[in-house]
């Protein structure tokens, strides 16, 4: 007999062997590590480099690779159909509490106790308390700790058999041992505080220290909505690239349930699933109840063994608890990185859950307390136009009324013109609209027609219109841009209010005490319209508005006669123009000299101007080219306000070109605002902070840091007075 007989692994093979397992475990601690615990103990880079070393193994010694291999997570060839799995333990249904407000969990409490046989003055009813995933509910099934079948819910007697997808997904281990974490019992609830309904035959057990060698996890394959966001880019990349068979997908529950019935598991691999555990099926030799004494601690125990389960899950005892998990989960809903649909409530001793037994094959110690619907079908009755307060245009899909998310929706926007014709929404169509807490809602897609229907005549495609449906002005859309815009801003109503209150603010003309509230009144009174009523509404008007004193209108009326007076580049700023801000106002000014000039301007003249460039010299074209804008700026000089114009920039002297300043602390003559402006008018610059490069600090009263860093530096210090001297 040779060696080879009495030892059928040479030495060599025998260390690839073991360096096969200890890549094995290796790999699982990373990927559990990365998709479980989202906390990566190496580099991408070194995954990958020992990812590499196990596959160059594996293919050397094709008879050692196993279904637990790190490998196999993606692989197999496509699928004709799925085979159909019986499921051991019958995953059934669990009864949904229909009424959505807090009553429901009241309503399970009590039912709870009475078949208990409870009365009022004995201990609450200890419940765990976690999420109603909204995803796909699937069953894991492992033997002696290896992953061997993944079988989705179907009927709940018989799915379908897709171990090859649910391999694909990084959280599901493949393989299992015991504990995989450690310490993960101090997340049972405190052994004082426990109800003693939980141990009628003893002490409830600690957490299993050994995987059965029979055992069925249950949970829900899903998909976060960063995910799903980012999916549905992917695609929409694709069917513009012209690829066949593309779609974007409605929601991420159906796109988690796409992904993981796909017949082929290569594209199964390219979505991007999660999961959380939420419960077992069949566990052998062992039973359920001999390993644990409560819900709690099984879901503790499967945490151990490498499942991620959802943190949110709670113990909590009675329906006052039970209410309150509802109620702050409602609140939190929309901050969760994925989407639920409810709550779940369960009994949390084994024991009792075993008392209290099952009715019509669904178990009288759970309930599925839902939300209310967050997606709902319905009809677009019309597609209207709103006009945005600073200008954007928004088609806005008119429904038949429907139910969604707690309240009655009307109204859902479509966004844009190109996310309307993405979505392919028309008058007449069915659509299914979504809301989620005070989002506006949004029409997330069509309903396609039933295929036993006769197909129906669809209307027209939307198309935006060009002119703004409130003030007639162009609607434009920007290059780049997805959104169009009404260039009548200060002669459009539905920007009144934006632009009255953009040009009295203070780097504007500046109008003192002219707020928010006291806009909307004027506005909403009808008192004023455009920009120039202001100067037009008189004492007797201010003092007639509610909670107006007299005082306050007179220093209304005092402020915008004092408004009149103001600098050009302040009055270009205040007018609103788009991508014109305080210093681009500057710099025309400075190179044109006055108003009419910048008016007048070509777009080619326009780009000789500093900071000036191609889309701010369209948006200046577009503005003036309104005629109703150019007479509102004629109305506004015709009630008085008025600056001084200089010449153009060629002949202007710049005393201060090329210096850079930085103001500190409290200038008594000027104020820091003004001085910026008579400083950048002579051609500096003035900076909020002090480098080597900064010519002069003009140091105040009260100076702070920026002093001590500029005698640090040593950078020249003026006051004031030696400011206004320069300035001459």
């Amino acid at each position: 007999m040779t060696k080879q007989e009495i030892d059928p692994m040479p030495e060599a093979n025998n260390l690839d062997r073991q360096r096969l397992e200890a890549l094995h475990s290796e790999l699982h601690r990373h990927a559990h590590n990365y998709y479980v615990l989202d906390a990566p103990t190496v580099p991408d880079a070194e995954y990958d480099r020992l990812f590499r070393e196990l596959q160059a193994i594996e293919a050397a010694y094709p008879q050692w690779i196993t279904p637990d291999s790190p490998t196999q997570r993606v692989g197999g060839k496509p699928l004709d159909q799925f085979a159909s799995v019986r499921h051991a333990v019958p995953m059934l249904s669990i009864r949904t509490e229909t009424d959505t407000e807090s009553s429901g969990a009241q309503a399970f409490d009590t039912r709870v106790r009475k078949e208990l046989e409870l009365t009022e003055t004995e201990a609450a009813v200890e419940y765990v308390a976690e999420l109603k995933f909204d995803g796909l509910a699937i069953n894991l099934r492992y033997e002696n700790g290896v992953l061997v079948q993944a079988a989705t819910r179907g009927d709940g007697e018989n799915g379908e058999d897709v171990t090859q997808n649910i391999r694909t997904v990084g959280q599901i281990p493949l393989r299992i041992s015991a504990p995989r974490l450690a310490a993960v019992g101090a997340a049972l609830p405190p052994e004082g505080t426990r109800s003693a309904l939980e141990r009628p035959g003893g002490e409830p057990s600690l957490l299993a220290d050994e995987v059965p060698k029979v055992l069925e996890v249950r949970g829900e394959v899903y998909m976060r909505r960063d995910d799903f966001e980012a999916l549905n880019e992917r695609q929409r990349g694709r069917i513009a690239a012209g690829e066949k068979g593309e779609k974007t997908f409605v929601n991420p529950r159906n796109a988690a349930a796409g992904a993981v019935r796909q017949l082929d598991p290569a594209i199964a691999a390219q979505r991007p699933l999660s999961f959380f555990a939420y419960g077992v099926g069949e566990v052998a030799p062992q039973s359920v109840g001999s390993l644990f004494a409560t819900h709690m601690e099984l879901l503790q125990t499967l945490k151990s063994w490498g499942f991620p389960v959802a943190d949110e899950i709670r113990v909590v005892r009675g329906a006052d608890e039970l209410v309150a998990f509802h109620q702050n989960i409602a609140l939190t809903r929309d901050q969760l990185p994925f989407d639920i649909d409810g709550v779940v409530y369960k009994v949390n001793s084994l024991a009792l859950q075993q008392r209290l037994g099952f009715v019509t094959r669904e178990p009288r110690w759970a309930v599925a307390h839902k939300f209310p619907a967050q997606e709902q079908m319905t009809t677009v009755l019309a597609i209207d136009v709103q006009v945005g307060r600073t200008g954007k245009l928004t088609p806005v899909a008119k429904l038949a009324p429907v139910f969604v998310g707690g309240v009655t929706v009307t109204n859902a926007t479509l966004h844009n013109e190109d996310e309307a014709r993405r979505k392919d929404v028309r008058v007449g169509d069915t659509v299914i609209v979504r809301r989620a807490g005070d989002v506006i809602p949004e029409v997330v897609g069509v309903v396609p027609q039933a295929a036993d229907q006769p197909p129906r005549e669809r209307s027209a495609i939307f198309t935006m219109p060009r002119i703004c449906p409130v003030c007639g002005s162009a609607a434009v859309r920007e290059e780049g841009e997805a959104d169009y815009r009404c260039t009548g801003g200060l002669f459009c109503n539905a920007q009144c209010k934006q632009a009255i209150l953009h040009f009295a603010q203070r780097r504007a003309v500046e109008i003192e005490g002219l707020g928010d509230k006291l806009v909307e009144q004027l506005v909403d009174a009808n008192i004023i319209r455009t920009l120039p009523d202001l100067y037009r509404v008189g004492f007797v008007a201010l003092a007639s508005l509610e909670r107006m004193a007299e005082k306050s209108a007179q220093n209304i009326v005092d402020a915008l006669e004092k408004s009149k007076q103001t600098t050009l580049p302040r009055f270009l700023f205040g007018l609103g123009i788009r991508h014109v801000g305080e210093a681009t106002a500057k710099e025309l000014a400075r190179h044109f000299g006055g108003l009419d000039a910048i008016m007048d301007a070509t777009e080619e003249a326009l780009l000789q101007v500093n900071d000036v460039g191609p889309i701010v010299a369209k948006s200046l074209r577009t503005f003036f080219d309104q005629a109703h804008n150019r007479e509102v700026v004629e109305q506004l000089r015709a009630c008085g306000i008025y600056w001084e114009e200089g010449a153009a920039s060629a002949d202007s002297p710049k005393p201060l070109a090329g210096m850079t300043f930085v103001l500190t602390g409290t200038l008594p003559t000027l104020g820091r605002d003004d001085a910026k402006d008579k400083i950048e008018a002579a051609g500096g610059k003035v900076s909020g902070s002090v480098s080597k490069k900064t010519s002069y600090v003009v140091a105040g009263t009260e100076a702070g840091s920026k002093l001590t860093k500029a005698q640090e530096l040593g950078v020249a210090v003026l006051d004031e007075a030696a400011l206004l001297e320069m300035l001459k």
